[in-house]
């Protein structure tokens, strides 16, 4: 059945007698765009954020006549992309006028409450993800290795190599947590390593939620993945938005609405003396990840999360960097691979390993000496053969492009089969 809010779906407003007032529940916000910082809004679909990506070093001076060392400090600019969220929703203009409340008045916050929901799922977990968008904190506090297994325990949230010490590895403390709804139950039946009750109910009063000083949000938007993650954590001043477009709502009356995969005519309101209701929002959101002194080369981040109770299964794919010797190319170390904000660096053998669900995601490769090279890579939700064709291979590939006389390398990207998360 079409999407409609028609007599039948409305039979409660519509009624003879009915109470001054509906009984529903009050509309739920985004969690995220609570936590996270919030930036002037955008003036245009794209803004670059410049970011500290390399630190000055200091060196000692052997004696009175030694010599005093140079260093370098670098910025490299990350870009807020503006992703569209809209929803439509049609209204016989005889339900209107029948209707014993302001239908639009109710039906909005609702919409309000559905941006903020998607806003969520797409910012923590990546669900219905923009393709402009960077990855989501699941993705990459699991590059980073910021995943903790075991459940909602003591040693789990606040062990030495539990939920906080993840983040504060990277240099920030824990300022907000994120849980699900059920997660309440698991924290209430946890104790200190004194066996004491991490959280002492209180009859008379609220629980008050909070984990070494950092507060505990539980959405109610129903945002939360629980087969993703149980718990995330993280310093979410860390987190940056801004919106390019607020929620807008406009009346249509002349319009009509096809299907988005047919493309068939559903309704033509004109003709059927209907109105829609059209909600659009537009907005974009970073994690910077500047250099830090505990964070220098950008590896870590600032957010961890507890497995869910199976652990999500993704893949491993394995970035193999290499110089462009004609004969036998040499691997390089230390090369900086970016996965669309995920930042591994290569080993001795040029390596660098990222474990990635399924979908399409823009990579970059840069390393002192030799030109960055960018491309895509696409990771199916089944198995692939081991040993992709290079996507890039400088200097003898057609598309290969000259820059100030630097080297360039070479990037092939393997697939291997699923695994589960560690």
């Amino acid at each position: 059945m079409p999407n409609v809010i028609d007599r039948s779906r409305a039979e409660a407003l519509i009624r003879e007698q009915v109470v001054s007032t509906i009984f529903q529940d009050a509309p739920k916000q985004s969690v995220v765009m609570q936590l996270g910082r919030k930036l002037p809004n955008m003036t245009s679909k794209q803004t670059r954020i410049p970011v500290l990506s390399m630190l000055p070093l200091a060196y000692w001076v052997n004696g009175d006549t030694g010599y005093k060392q140079t260093s370098r400090q670098a910025w490299e600019n990350v870009y807020l992309t503006a992703g569209e969220l809209a929803v439509i929703v049609p209204i016989p203009e005889a339900v209107l006028a029948d209707a014993e409340f302001d239908i639009l008045g109710e039906v909005t916050p609702r919409v309000n409450e559905a941006i903020g929901l998607r806003v969520d799922q797409a910012i923590l977990f990546g669900i219905n993800r923009p393709a402009e968008w960077q990855n989501d904190i699941i993705t990459v506090a699991r590059q980073a290795g910021n995943n903790v297994s075991g459940g909602i325990s003591y040693d789990s949230l606040l062990g030495e190599n539990g939920l906080f010490a993840k983040v504060e590895d990277a240099g920030y403390t824990v300022d907000g947590v994120v849980a699900a709804m059920g997660a309440k139950a698991s924290l209430r039946g946890i104790k200190d390593t004194n066996g004491h009750p991490l959280y002492k109910s209180d009859m008379q009063g609220t629980t008050p939620y909070a984990l070494d000083g950092a507060p505990i949000y539980f959405p109610e938007n129903g945002s939360f993945d629980t087969s993703v993650a149980r718990m995330v954590a993280g310093n979410f001043k860390q987190l940056v938005y801004a919106i390019r477009q607020d929620v807008d709502v406009k009346i249509l009356d002349q319009a009509v609405i096809q299907d988005p995969s047919t493309k068939d005519i559903i309704f033509n309101l004109a003709q059927q003396d209907m109105i829609a209701l059209r909600v659009t929002f537009r907005m974009g959101w970073a994690m910077p990840n500047p250099a830090t002194r505990m964070n220098e080369n950008r590896v870590n981040v600032p957010f961890a999360y507890i497995d869910a109770a199976t652990a999500y299964t993704d893949q491993t794919v394995t970035f193999t960097v290499k110089d462009n010797a004609e004969s036998s190319p040499n691997a390089i170390a230390g090369a900086a691979v970016n996965v669309n904000g995920s930042i591994r660096l290569t080993g001795t053998d040029g390596t660098a390993v990222f474990h990635l669900r399924a979908g399409e995601y823009p990579y970059s490769v840069k390393a002192d000496g030799y030109r960055p090279q960018t491309g895509t890579v696409t990771v199916a939700a089944a198995a692939v053969p081991v040993g992709a064709p290079p996507l890039a291979a400088c200097c003898r590939h057609p598309a290969c492009i000259q820059v100030r006389g630097l080297p360039c390398m070479l990037i092939l990207p393997t697939i291997r089969a699923p695994t589960a998360a560690p």
